[in-house]
C-alpha cells in the first residue's frame, strides 16, 4: 500500500503513536532493528538512521562502519501486543551507503532489483510460504526449556493439541499487521505447529515471513512458551521446514495452471531451472549445521526431484486450481535470511525460462525409504554445501562478490565449530537454540 509521509505522519499523531521501530533482516537471517521517537519519523524518512555496520555480523568494518536504514513507508505496522497508549510501529527499512547507494548486503534490494529485473521482462511472481516451529515451556525464570509444550500430533485436537489457542492469537495478530494467514494446524512433532499465509509479491512475502518470525516469538512469550523455528531442535522428531510456493505469471497468466494435465513449457522451463541450481543455492536456504540433520527424513527431501504429488519430492506441483496453482519446494527452513534465498531461487528458475531447460521425469515411489530416482544428492552437511557454492558459478554472477564471501566465511567457521564439537547437537543448541 502505498503511503505518503504526511499521511503517515498525521497517522502517528492521531493514534498517539511514540516509538517506531525500523527493522531490517542481516546477511544471517537474524531481524534487527532501531527504535526512534514519533517526533524523529520525518527526519528518519528524509535522511535515514545510521547504525554501527561493523557491529552487525557481515556487515561492515570499524574502518566503514556507518550504514544508513532508510524506512519503506509501504510497510508501516503498528505492533499490536504492544501498549495500546504510547503505542509502538515498525518500519522495514532498506540499508544503504552514505551516499544513497545500496549496501550489497541489503536481502531487500536484492530481491528488489530480482522482481524489476522480471517485470521489464514481462513476468511477475506469486510467493506463499508455509512456515513450522516448535512451541517449547519455560521454567520458573522465563529462560526456554527444552521441554515441548504439548505431546500431539499431525491435525490433532485439543486436549491433545494445547498449541490451538496460541495459533488462534498469533493469526489474529498477524491480520492486524495486514498478513493473512490462511491455514494454521499442529505439525507432526510435539508442540510442533505450522502457519501458512496468503501468497503475495516476492519482497511482501520475505517481509511478512520476518512479521511472523516476530510475531510467534512475541505471542508465544505472552503465553509462558518459547517458539523456535530451529530446523532440527529435537534430535528424534520431525524438522521444521519453510515450504515456498511459487507460481509465474506472464502476460497475465500463471502458466503452472493445468501442469498436471498440459505442462506449459515455460512452468517447466522454470522448475527445471530451479532443480538445477538448488544443490548449490543450499547454503542459502538452509543455513545452519542442524539444517542438514533435517534433509532426508520426515517429509523432509534429501534428492533432487519433483513430482506432482509425491510429498517425498524435492520439488511437487500440487493439484489446485486457478490462482492456487503453483510448485513448491519443501527443503527450505525458516532459518535462511527469506531475501537471499527467494532472490536466488527466482533467479534459478528465470534462468531455465531463458535457456528453456528441459524438465526431467517426474519422480515415482517413495524417495524417502530409498526409492530410486534420476536426481543428484543435496549437499549432506554445512561442508559440503558450502564447497558447492565456492564452486559455483551462478553465484558469483547472481549476488556481490562482497555479500557472498562475507556469507561463505561465516558459513565455514559454523561448519568447523559444529564438527569440532563433541556433541554436535548440544553446540547447535547452545550456539542458536535462543536466537532462531
Amino acid at each position: 500500500m502505498k503511503q505518503t509521509l504526511d499521511g503517515l505522519l498525521r497517522f502517528v499523531e492521531e493514534n498517539d503513536i511514540k516509538f517506531i521501530r525500523l527493522a531490517f533482516c542481516d546477511m544471517f537471517g537474524v531481524q534487527k532493528n532501531i527504535a526512534v521517537m514519533a517526533s524523529q519519523l520525518r527526519h528518519a524518512a528524509e535522511q535515514g538512521v545510521s547504525f554501527d555496520a561493523s557491529a552487525v555480523p557481515g556487515f561492515g568494518h570499524v574502518s566503514e562502519s556507518d550504514l544508513f536504514l532508510a524506512p519503506d513507508l509501504s510497510t508501516f505496522s503498528i505492533l499490536p501486543w504492544r501498549p495500546s497508549e504510547g503505542c509502538v510501529g515498525r518500519l522495514f527499512c532498506s540499508v544503504r551507503y552514505p551516499d544513497g547507494r545500496p549496501f550489497e548486503g541489503d536481502g531487500r534490494a536484492l530481491l528488489q532489483r530480482t522482481e524489476q529485473a522480471a517485470a521489464a521482462a514481462g513476468y511477475r511472481f506469486l510467493v506463499g510460504p508455509e512456515c513450522e516451529f516448535y512451541l517449547f515451556e519455560t521454567d520458573e525464570h522465563g529462560l526456554p526449556t527444552r521441554t515441548p509444550f504439548d505431546q500431539g500430533g499431525y491435525f490433532d485436537l485439543a486436549p491433545v493439541d494445547r498449541g490451538e489457542n496460541v495459533r488462534r492469537q498469533i493469526c489474529l495478530t498477524l491480520e492486524e499487521m495486514g498478513v493473512q494467514p490462511e491455514r494454521s494446524h499442529h505439525e507432526q512433532g510435539p508442540g510442533q505447529n505450522e502457519i501458512d499465509f496468503r501468497c503475495a509479491s516476492p519482497l511482501q512475502a520475505a517481509d511478512d515471513l520476518m512479521t511472523v518470525h516476530t510475531v510467534v516469538k512475541a505471542i508465544a512469550g505472552q503465553n509462558g512458551l518459547y517458539a523456535s523455528f530451529l530446523p532440527k531442535p529435537l534430535p528424534e522428531k520431525s524438522g521444521s521446514g519453510l515450504h515456498l510456493n511459487f507460481s509465474l505469471l506472464h502476460g497475465g497468466r500463471n502458466v503452472f495452471e493445468d501442469f498436471q494435465t498440459a505442462p506449459d513449457p515455460m512452468a517447466a522451463a522454470f522448475l527445471a531451472g530451479i532443480l538445477r541450481r538448488v544443490p548449490e543455492l543450499t547454503v542459502f536456504t538452509n543455513p545452519l549445521p542442524g539444517s542438514y540433520q533435517r534433509l532426508g527424513c520426515c517429509e523432509a527431501p534429501g534428492v533432487v526431484s519433483w513430482s506432482c504429488q509425491n510429498r517425498s519430492s524435492l520439488v511437487r506441483v500440487p493439484a489446485a486450481r486457478g490462482a492456487d496453482c503453483r510448485m513448491e519446494l519443501r527443503s527450505p527452513d525458516a532459518a535462511c535470511n527469506p531475501y537471499y534465498a527467494v532472490a536466488l531461487l527466482l533467479e534459478a528458475g528465470l534462468e531455465g525460462v531463458r535457456e528453456n531447460l528441459p524438465l526431467p521425469p517426474a519422480a515415482s515411489g517413495d524417495l524417502l525409504a530409498g526409492a530410486k530416482t534420476g536426481g543428484c544428492a543435496l549437499p549432506k552437511t554445512l561442508t559440503e554445501a558450502v564447497r558447492l557454492a565456492e564452486q559455483s558459478e551462478f553465484l558469483r554472477r547472481m549476488l556481490p562478490a562482497r555479500l557472498l564471501d562475507a556469507y561463505l566465511d561465516r558459513k565455514r567457521r559454523d561448519a568447523a565449530a559444529w564438527a569440532a564439537a563433541p556433541d554436535p547437537h548440544w553446540y547447535e543448541m547452545q550456539t542458536y537454540f535462543d536466537r532462531v
